[in-house]
């Protein structure tokens, strides 16, 4: 199925005594996109992000070199911060988020919305949830988060999962910020592999099983997601 739109993610981080915190909202359990997941703030990006995105280039006479990836990145940095702010009541000042990667489902998903992840710190602004999109939030560091996913009490998606497992290396949101700023945005255009003994598996450019063509059976690269239940390993070499 081809991609029907563009959506985006704010990843907010705040410091603790633990390290890094991020933010992430529970969606309602049987109704809408990633039911019951926990998820970052974010959304679709709509027209009106895309021509907000086209009049900024104009005022700032930058719109000759305006190409297509950047004016969708310039849209959906919009699209963050208004859906941010509609979902949590925080408002994210747009030059603070830093693009960190992009998601692309596999090509047999039913809704393929090509997702550009951010990073930002988050400002000190009290939460206040849209109750008709969300049932809660809660602030943890990606270590926990982590573990109630795999103790099944808190869902997540792969790339919820897998953008807090690189988190993981983070022990401040200073530092964080700088390895995404400092880093080159990385586009994670999943693939997923027949079920083996039980596991799901995805897989990303550099893998191995990623490319079907005569050179894969040459190439020895991990890149992938291995779901076994609840028991999730990501590995990358």
């Amino acid at each position: 199925m081809t991609l029907v739109g563009s959506a985006a993610t704010v990843v907010l981080l705040r410091d603790s005594l633990a390290g890094p915190e991020v933010l992430l909202l529970e969606r309602p359990r049987h109704t809408g996109s990633f039911a019951g997941a926990w998820v970052f703030p974010g959304g679709r990006v709509d027209q009106e992000d895309y021509a907000a995105a086209s009049a900024d280039a104009n005022n700032d006479g930058a719109a000759d070199g305006f190409g297509d990836e950047a004016h969708e990145l310039a849209a959906a940095r919009r699209a963050g911060v208004r859906e941010t702010q509609e979902e949590t009541g925080v408002l994210v000042p747009p030059e603070s988020l830093v693009h960190v990667s992009c998601w692309i489902p596999p090509t047999e998903a039913t809704k393929r919305l090509k997702t550009w992840f951010f990073l930002a710190p988050a400002p000190e602004q009290e939460i206040k949830l849209n109750e008709g999109e969300l049932m809660d939030y809660a602030w943890l560091t990606p270590a926990e988060a982590l573990r109630r996913h795999q103790e099944a009490t808190m869902q997540l998606v792969t790339p919820t999962w897998v953008t807090l497992h690189l988190l993981l290396q983070d022990s401040t949101v200073a530092a964080a910020m700088e390895r995404a700023a400092s880093g080159k945005p990385e586009t994670f255009q999943s693939r997923r592999l027949a079920a083996s003994g039980g596991s799901q598996v995805i897989v990303w450019a550099g893998d191995a099983e990623y490319e079907q063509n005569a050179l894969a059976a040459q190439a020895t690269g991990r890149h992938r997601l291995t779901m076994n239940g609840l028991n999730w390993i990501y590995e990358r070499s």
